[in-house]
This record gives C-alpha cells, sequence and structure tokens, in this order.
C-alpha cells in the first residue's frame, strides 16, 4: 500500500474534514453530555494551544495518566497537532512503573487525575516534569499544576498545515512488560491510518455506526478500534469511564443506539452469562461484536452466539507492535476457534526457529509485514533488531493457517510447555476447562521438574456458586486429553490476576509457582 493510498496525513485532518462535512452531527457522547464535530475540533485547537504556550513543542513527549473520558480524547489529538508526542499509561500501574515510563519516555507534560495523585507521589520524575495539567481537581493550582479546563477557552490559535506527517511518529505505547521492563513501541500515522482504512475495508462500517468505548483508552486495541477508528469514519462514539458495573454498558449501548460493540473475552463470557432484560433484546441495534486482545473460548462463542442471533460475533487477533489488527474473522465466513485471515494489505507467515515458511497445518511463530508494522521500540535497537526483520516483524505467537488462509493462534511461544521434550499448548487445555460449566476461567503453566523438564499446572478460578474438587476435572479431561497434557496440580483461586484487557498474567502465575508457593 502506498504513500498515495492515505488521503489524510495526521488525526487533526480527520477531526477538521469532520467538522467541515457534518458540524453539528455529534461525534463524542459521554454520560448527558454532547460533542459536536465542529465542538470538537474548536476544544482541541484550544487545548494544542494551551500545550504550545506551557511549552509543549513538535517532538515532545506529553503523558497521559487518565481513565476514559472527552478529556482524553482531547488531549490526544491536541498532543498530535503540535507534532508532540501522546504516552497513554497503563491506569492500573503503581508509582515506580509509573515512574519508569516518564523517566523513560522523557515526558515533559503530564495530563492526568486526582485520583492517581497517590500513585505519583510514589514517581519520583514527576519531579522532572515541567507542567502537570489535571483534568479534575488538582492538589494545588500553581504554575507548575494547571487545571484542564483553562486550556478549552483560548481563542488564539493558528492553522497548522504541515505538521505531522505520515512518517511522523503519532504515539509510544509502552508494553505491558511480560518479559522484563516495559518496551515503548513508536507507531507512526502511517502505521495507524493502514489498520483503520483495512478494518474498514472488510467490515462495512461507516458514520452511520455507533462505537462505545469502555476499555481503557490506553491500550492499544481499544484506541485504535474504538476511538481512531470511529474518528475516521465520523462515527459517535459512546464513552464509558469504567467497565464496571456492566450493567450501565448494556444501558448505555440501548440508550445510543450503539451499533459496533468491541471487547475482550472476559467481556463477552459476562455478556453471554448475564440475564439481559427482553427489552435489551428486542432493540439494541449491535451488528458486530468484535473480541481482540486474548483468545476467545469456544463455549463463549457458543453463548453468544444463542444469545444474539441477529449480530456477528467476530474474533479477531493483533498486537501493539502492529498497531494492533493483524487478522479478523470475514462477516460473510468466520470459522470458529481461528482469528481470520490477515487484513488485505497484510501477509501472514508461519515460519520455524530459523525464519524458514512451514507448510500449511504445521505449528510455527506467527511474523506479520505490512504498513502496520511499528517504527520500532522507543530508546531500544537490540530488541527492535531482533524483532523486525527485513521487514517482517517476529510476533512470539505461536500459530498455523488452513488451506483457506484462515490463521488459528495456538499459545504464545514464552507460554509453551516441554514436557519430556514434547510440546504441550496451554490453550488447548485451557480450551477444555473453560468448557466445564463449574468453571469461570483457567489458566495452565509450566512448573520446572527435574525428571520431565516442565509439567503443566492448572489455576482454576470456580464459577459462582460451584462445588468444584481436583478429582472430577482429572475425570473430565481423562477421555479428552492425552495423560502428559493432564495437568499435575490444580490450584484453585478466588480470582486470577489479570491486565487491563482481561488476559490472564501467566508470568505471575509461573513466577510465584517455580519460587515454591503453592508446594
Amino acid at each position: 500500500m502506498g504513500v498515495a493510498k492515505y488521503p489524510l496525513r495526521n488525526f487533526y485532518k480527520v477531526i477538521e474534514r469532520n467538522a467541515q462535512r457534518f458540524p453539528r452531527r455529534t461525534i463524542i457522547f459521554e454520560g448527558k453530555a454532547k460533542i459536536s464535530n465542529a465542538q470538537l475540533k474548536e476544544y482541541v485547537d484550544s487545548f494544542a494551544r494551551y500545550l504550545e504556550l506551557i511549552g509543549v513543542n513538535e517532538g515532545n513527549k506529553v503523558a497521559i495518566l487518565s481513565g476514559n473520558s472527552k478529556e482524553y480524547i482531547i488531549s490526544f489529538l491536541a498532543i498530535g497537532k503540535l507534532g508532540a508526542i501522546p504516552v497513554p499509561i497503563n491506569t492500573f500501574l503503581k508509582g515506580k512503573e509509573i515512574d519508569y515510563i516518564l523517566q523513560h519516555s522523557e515526558a515533559k507534560v503530564l495530563i492526568t487525575e486526582g485520583k492517581f495523585e497517590g500513585e505519583l507521589n510514589d514517581a519520583p520524575s514527576v519531579k522532572e516534569l515541567s507542567r502537570i495539567v489535571w483534568i479534575d481537581s488538582a492538589p494545588t493550582l500553581d504554575d507548575r499544576n494547571l487545571p484542564f479546563e483553562e486550556g478549552l477557552s483560548i481563542k488564539d490559535y493558528e492553522h497548522i498545515e504541515d505538521r505531522p506527517g505520515l512518517e511522523d511518529t503519532a504515539v509510544i505505547l509502552y508494553t505491558s512488560g511480560t518479559t522484563g521492563k516495559p518496551k515503548g513501541v513508536m507507531l507512526s500515522y502511517k502505521n495507524l491510518f493502514s489498520n483503520i482504512e483495512n478494518i474498514v475495508a472488510i467490515g462495512k462500517l461507516s458514520h452511520k455506526d455507533r462505537f462505545i468505548v469502555y476499555l481503557p483508552m490506553f491500550h492499544t486495541f481499544t484506541l485504535t478500534a474504538t476511538v481512531l477508528l470511529p474518528l475516521y469514519l465520523g462515527s459517535p462514539i459512546v464513552v464509558i469511564k469504567s467497565i464496571r458495573p456492566f450493567s450501565n454498558i448494556f444501558k448505555q449501548t440501548l440508550l445510543k443506539r450503539v451499533s459496533v460493540f468491541m471487547g475482550v473475552p472476559e467481556v463477552y463470557n459476562a455478556l453471554s452469562k448475564a440475564k439481559l432484560p427482553w427489552y435489551f433484546m428486542w432493540f439494541n441495534r449491535i451488528r458486530y461484536f468484535i473480541s481482540g486482545g486474548a483468545p476467545l473460548p469456544k463455549a463463549t462463542l457458543e453463548r453468544m452466539r444463542k444469545k444474539f442471533k441477529r449480530a456477528k460475533l467476530l474474533e479477531g487477533y493483533g498486537l501493539s507492535e502492529c498497531s494492533p489488527v493483524v487478522c479478523v474473522n470475514r462477516p460473510e465466513l468466520a470459522k470458529d476457534l481461528s482469528v481470520g485471515p490477515p487484513l488485505p494489505d497484510y501477509e501472514v507467515k508461519i515460519v520455524d526457529e530459523e525464519l524458514m515458511e512451514l507448510p500449511t497445518g504445521e505449528i510455527g511463530e506467527i511474523i506479520v509485514k505490512g504498513d502496520c508494522v511499528m517504527q520500532g521500540y522507543y530508546k531500544n535497537p537490540y530488541e527492535t533488531e531482533n524483532t523486525v526483520i527485513n521487514g517482517w516483524l517476529r510476533t512470539g505467537d505461536l500459530g498455523y493457517v488452513d488451506e483457506d488462509g484462515y490463521v488459528y493462534i495456538v499459545d504464545r511461544k514464552k507460554d509453551l510447555i516441554i514436557c519430556k521434550g514434547i510440546n504441550v499448548y496451554p490453550r488447548e487445555i485451557e480450551e477444555l476447562l473453560n468448557a466445564h460449566p463449574k468453571v469461570e476461567i483457567s489458566a495452565v503453566v509450566g512448573k520446572k521438574d527435574e525428571h520431565h523438564g516442565e509439567i503443566p499446572v492448572a489455576f482454576v478460578k470456580r464459577a459462582e456458586d460451584a462445588e468444584l474438587k481436583e478429582a472430577e476435572l482429572r475425570t473430565y479431561l481423562k477421555d479428552k486429553l492425552a495423560s502428559y497434557k493432564i495437568p499435575k496440580q490444580f490450584i484453585f483461586l478466588e480470582e486470577l490476576p489479570l491486565n487491563a484487557t482481561g488476559k490472564v498474567l501467566k508470568r505471575v502465575l509461573r513466577d510465584r509457582l517455580n519460587k515454591g508457593e503453592w508446594d
């Protein structure tokens, strides 16, 4: 896909176009508040000038530590208008983790909320920031601590024509840090526009659709698919500040006539089991449920299909380094347990350890090529060179491709368990455990063993009010799995550690397990 294929150079041009075409149309709903296309452009222009006045220039990094809000979207777009680079920060992080990102990204300004004041007090790098802009209540307003609201009423802004461009960095997203320190993924405007235009090409989406955003905006899936994509289409965005309670998400979905609902397996698992009122089932306008972020269990898929007969549930696959969507099932043909074929302009191959392509149906590492592939890791050329090789991005995920080009994810390469020299794929075991009616969620990890190398161990969260013991699960798995795949230990927990998108943090479980916590 050549540069000529991308008609717009940055996201300020997107909102400028929307304001010219449909100035009075609502683009953001948040509670009772509504923002039109024309108002959004005015807010972005004003806040961009505000940032400029407090010292933000082209190329500067501006961190955002905030929950979902209209202010988050305005901030992101205003930072970009200046040619500066937004750095979204995971709101689940603690002080020292926040400190690392502020220090590593060299952020000059932070946009945040009062509820994060405690964690920020534990982040020494905060003292090196030139300004902190507070969306709500600030601890004390002074020359350094400024109110967000002040930045929405400035009128002496200027029209910016030439910056930023397609090859410029649009955002730095820090990975969840499953292997060591988080890495800053640099995505260009071309990376993001490539992803958006490819999704539009297969999804038959338009400005008539409405999107809901309730997953955290700092996450790459949420940012691209539920904020930037609808902005590009001119589709209204329904902003939900918190995923809890679920009932509010359903209420707003119905009241705001949402047609595209994007989520993660944890959400669909809850939705498939929820007792929804008849009027929601009758009057909702949902056309597509899109699932990403983690593998979707087959049991959840089947329950959703029975419950929502008018909507299609399409599973996809992606990663931050690919902006993020790589594959998605097509509305006209979705295959169970597949994440679908690659988006039209992307190539996917399955390779062995020497990066040689494997035949159809064989399991190997997934590599990706296309305009979605990141610019690199910020200040980390070594990891960049090991991850992007001749334009191909090594995902670290294991999978295979069928005869129709549909991709199937088997597991993360680092989660593979090698027992007596034989590969054991945790996802295969988890699919069976999650299908058990008394299991809410499970995770299988490898435990070091002097005789076998590694043995599989299952962590299980029981379904609500369910009584379940190890013997029952062993009997259940006995005729479904080879004996070496059956977990040698079952550990029942009240809660499994999850990241922001509901993916189980297996690294945490594996570390605690191998330190002997459950011996």
